[in-house]
């Protein structure tokens, strides 16, 4: 599967395993929340890149040892749904989260721009959505007023 990561078309080298469903022997798996918390110790001592997947009902403080993971991703069960904004904002400011952070579920072109500077750096777009044209969206803009993840100073502050 390709994604968006970094800003560019990418192989995905992470599988998403449903709760329920076995694990491969190897490789970067992304695991729900609960699976995370249930068989924590066990997930990280097996895979040595290991993914989270977060509902968007669910909260940053709600990972255990948040520093030994690679990858989260953030679900957007609607467009309309911007939790997952906050979400990627409070793991990248208050709990320091360096990994790569995905958005997952609907993700459209529109909302890249917004998404990478609440803290994104990686997109799984709706299926069907061409990746080529969703490159454009990070190039729409070329001034930003407000503070962000991606530039922690206002515009006044970059003069």
């Amino acid at each position: 599967m390709l994604i968006i990561r970094n800003r560019a078309i990418v192989e995905d080298d992470f599988v998403h395993v449903p709760d329920g469903a076995e694990l491969p022997a190897a490789g970067k798996p992304i695991v729900t929340l609960a699976r995370y918390a249930g068989a924590r110790e066990e997930l990280l001592g097996r895979y040595p890149a290991l993914g989270v997947r977060m509902a968007s009902d669910q909260l940053p403080g709600d990972i255990p040892d948040l520093d030994r993971l690679v990858l989260i991703a953030i679900e957007f069960p609607r467009f309309t749904d911007g939790r997952g904004y906050s979400t990627a904002r409070q793991l990248r400011d208050r709990h320091r989260f360096t990994g790569e952070l995905r958005a997952v579920g609907w993700v459209l072109r529109d909302q890249l721009y917004y998404m990478e500077r609440c803290g994104f750096d990686a997109f799984e777009l709706k299926p069907g959505k061409p990746l080529e044209n969703a490159l454009e969206a990070f190039r729409e803009f070329s001034v930003t007023y407000q503070a962000a993840a991606d530039d922690k100073r206002p515009l006044y502050r970059r003069r």
